[in-house]
């Protein structure tokens, strides 16, 4: 069951001569993660906000949890959460305080908004710190809080626009762990990301952006695949060179590429591959420099699907003020 569609939208600023969305159609079945990947400016925020009811498409339709997005935008906000790319909180108050407040925005009544922000934030980890103001609490803390917000309503489907934003490896990882325990409990998430391997982690399908339009869709192994899936990098000295160009060949299959002293080449069984090559190098007595497994970027996807690197747009200045999430 399709839980989110889009089909056919058109957004245009600037009076026709920026087009944020140029055909886009997308769907995400019921209780599965879609991660929208993209640059800056590919459209993936444009695409979030219509489907959130903070932007009207110039042309197009938009379905999700049977609403329909256009002629009934109050019912949409009833069964979905948003995290936008910064933390929607107020500064001057306390998490406490925020959790409340949305709360009863949502009209959930007093003791309804203060047993939900208390659940919440031992949920994620927050309750000693419920009571501090949001302009002590850490970048990690405020997307923590802000996904919490998203959440009082107990949403059928959430949206998370680029979710772990400015966050540093553990933050993204805590991130990620919440997002895929929401997703176990039933809810259906469209996630944007600008990183491969977030969406790598958390997607079920992937569906790619570039100047608002879908030009690839499918599971993360098979966009690896259509990109070259992994390569094996090993970095020796010039004297080992030779050698070490016929170990990886032999290891990956193809032809190795030798560029200045280090030898590459795609690999299938990545960590298989990569202990093969080191008992061969062992063998042979080559001591490597450096070696490892480097997965596809976000430009080597461009790159093969379009044949140009990903082109980044301030996507957030060309939208209206009318639209954002403060």
């Amino acid at each position: 069951m399709k839980t989110v569609e889009a089909k056919h939208l058109v957004k245009t600023y600037r009076n026709g001569e920026v087009k944020a969305l140029n055909d886009l159609s997308l769907d995400v079945e019921e209780g599965t993660v879609l991660g929208v990947l993209g640059p800056n400016g590919a459209g993936k925020t444009t695409t979030v906000r219509i489907l959130a009811t903070l932007l009207k498409p110039d042309s197009g339709s938009a379905i999700v949890a049977g609403i329909d997005v256009i002629k009934n935008p109050e019912k949409v906000r009833e069964v979905i959460g948003l995290s936008g790319q910064y933390a929607a909180v107020d500064e001057t108050l306390t998490g406490w305080d925020n959790l409340v407040m949305f709360g009863r925005l949502y009209h959930l009544g007093r003791q309804k908004s203060v047993d939900r922000a208390n659940e919440l934030l031992e949920r994620f980890d927050l309750t000693e710190a419920a009571k501090r103001p949001i302009t002590t609490y850490s970048g990690g803390m405020r997307r923590r809080l802000d996904l919490a917000a998203s959440l009082i309503v107990r949403p059928k489907v959430l949206f998370l626009d680029e979710p772990t934003t400015g966050l540093d490896p553990r933050g993204r990882q805590d991130m990620w762990s919440v997002i895929q325990e929401l997703v176990t409990g039933g809810v259906t998430v469209l996630l944007t990301t600008q990183y491969l391997e977030e969406a790598d982690q958390l997607a079920d399908d992937i569906a790619v952006i570039d100047r608002g339009t879908v030009i690839a869709r499918g599971t993360s192994d098979a966009l690896k695949t259509q990109v070259g899936g992994e390569k094996l990098e090993i970095t020796v000295e010039n004297t080992d060179i030779a050698k070490t160009q016929e170990i990886v060949a032999k290891v990956s299959g193809h032809s190795a590429y030798v560029n200045t002293r280090t030898v590459s080449a795609p690999v299938v069984n990545g960590s298989r591959d990569l202990m093969e090559a080191l008992r061969a190098l062992d063998d042979a007595k080559i001591h490597p420099l450096d070696i490892g497994l480097r997965r596809p970027s976000l430009d080597d996807v461009f790159l093969s699907l379009t044949g140009h690197v990903a082109e980044e747009v301030n996507e957030e200045a060309l939208t209206p003020m009318k639209g954002r999430k403060k």
